[in-house]
């Protein structure tokens, strides 16, 4: 069984282009987040689906992405407009 992580993503990209690719590549695998901070649930596999992926749409030279696990053990702690609890679960029923 392949368990899931909580992984913050976060990038700046330099060209609108490769923002966009960015940008809509990891809607895909996000939860939650917002502008270019995603909050994304992977198993290994996704990982490093995700590492390779946005490696090809980048431009090392210019461009930025930044891939947090979280730590489970810590209590979220929400500021402004924020959600009091992110959702737990990685899945969605709907």
């Amino acid at each position: 069984m392949s368990y899931r992580t909580l992984y913050l993503v976060c990038y700046d990209i330099s060209s609108p282009r490769r923002l966009y690719r960015v940008h809509h590549f990891l809607q895909g695998f996000r939860v939650g987040g917002q502008k270019s901070f995603f909050e994304c649930w992977l198993n290994p596999l996704e990982l490093k689906e995700v590492e390779s992926r946005l490696v090809e749409m980048m431009d090392l030279s210019e461009d930025r992405v930044h891939i947090f696990q979280m730590d489970p053990r810590m209590q979220p702690e929400c500021h402004g407009k924020a959600i009091s609890k992110p959702l737990n679960s990685p899945f969605f029923l709907i």
